[in-house]
C-alpha cells in the first residue's frame, strides 16, 4: 500500500522543481504523487505533465479548469486518491517543497507506526529546529492567528497552518465530503470537521503535531500580506458557519462524493505510443 500525495498547483511554472519531484518518485515505490493543476494561467500544466512522464505509474494529474483556492485543489485530489486501491494513506505538502521529502517521510512513519493515530500533521512552532526560517512581520502575524485558532477549535494546536500534513484514507470522507467555506484556512476546518464528529477526547486522541526538522518560507507566496491581515476575519465567518449557520448541521459521512474531474494519469503520447 501506498501514501498518496496531493501537491496543490497555481501558477508554478517557475517554481516547480521538477528534477526533485523526478528524482524523488523514481526512487520511491511506496507513494504516488498527485498534482493538482488549479486552473494555472501559466504553463505549469507542461511542467507536470513532465514530471508524470518520467514517471507514468507513480504521478497522476488532476486538472481543474476553473482555480478555486488551495483548499478546493487539496480536496480535488483527496477525492481522486480515495478512489484508488493502492492508497492507505493521504497527504499533502507545498509545490515550492518548503517542507521537504524527510520530514514528509517522518510524518508518514509516525502515522504508520502507531495505529491509534488517523492524522498526523508538521508544526513550524513546536520544538523548532534551527533550520525553520520565518520573516519577522510573517512570524508576528503567524503567532496572533495560531492564537485565534486555538480558542476557535478549543484544542492546543500550535500550528494549523503548516502544509505538510498526512492522515488514514478513511477519513475523506469526514473531511472532504462537503466544500469548505475558505480557499485558504481549510485546516482549522478539518480539525472542526473531526472534533464535531468525534468529539474533543477522541480527536485530540487521533491527531498528532510533530516539529519538522526544517522550514523555509519561500519568496512569491500565493498568501500575501494583505491576505494575512484578513485571517482573523475568515476565522470569525468560520466559526459563524459551523456554530450557527443551519448548513453546517448533520452528519458529514452522509454526505456523497462529487463526480470525478479530469484526471491524468498516462501521458497522452505515452498511450498513443
Amino acid at each position: 500500500m501506498k501514501t498518496g500525495i496531493i501537491i496543490p498547483c497555481y501558477n508554478e511554472e517557475n517554481r516547480l522543481d521538477a528534477d526533485a519531484f523526478k528524482s524523488f518518485i523514481s526512487k520511491e515505490n511506496n507513494y504516488h504523487l498527485c498534482f493538482v493543476n488549479d486552473g494555472s494561467k501559466d504553463d505549469t500544466m507542461r511542467v507536470l505533465r513532465e514530471i508524470q512522464k518520467a514517471n507514468p505509474n507513480k504521478v497522476s494529474v488532476v486538472n481543474l479548469i476553473k482555480n478555486g483556492g488551495k483548499a478546493a485543489a487539496v480536496r480535488a485530489g483527496a477525492k481522486y486518491l480515495y478512489t484508488r486501491r493502492d492508497v492507505n494513506y493521504i497527504g499533502f505538502m507545498d509545490a515550492d517543497l518548503s517542507t521537504d521529502f524527510n520530514d514528509f517521510g517522518n510524518l508518514v512513519q509516525t502515522l504508520d507506526s502507531n495505529r491509534d493515530l488517523g492524522f498526523v500533521f508538521g508544526s513550524r512552532a513546536k520544538d523548532p529546529s534551527e533550520e525553520i526560517q520565518k520573516d519577522g512581520v510573517r512570524a508576528i502575524i503567524s503567532k496572533t492567528i495560531n492564537l485565534l485558532i486555538v480558542m476557535i477549535l478549543g484544542m492546543a494546536i500550535k500550528d494549523t497552518q503548516c502544509g505538510a500534513k498526512v492522515f488514514d484514507a478513511n477519513l475523506v470522507p469526514l473531511l472532504f465530503g462537503k466544500k469548505f467555506y475558505t480557499k485558504w484556512l481549510f485546516d482549522v476546518e478539518m480539525f472542526i470537521r473531526m472534533k464535531r464528529y468525534f468529539g474533543k477526547e477522541q480527536t485530540v486522541s487521533l491527531i498528532h503535531e510533530q516539529p519538522l526538522q526544517r522550514w523555509v518560507h519561500m519568496e512569491d507566496s500565493k498568501l500575501g500580506l494583505k491576505d494575512s491581515l484578513e485571517i482573523p476575519f475568515r476565522l470569525i465567518s468560520i466559526w459563524v458557519n459551523y456554530n450557527l449557520s443551519s448548513t453546517a448541521l448533520g452528519n458529514p459521512l452522509a454526505e456523497t462524493l462529487e463526480p470525478a474531474m479530469t484526471i491524468i494519469d498516462v501521458p497522452e503520447n505515452l498511450i498513443a505510443a
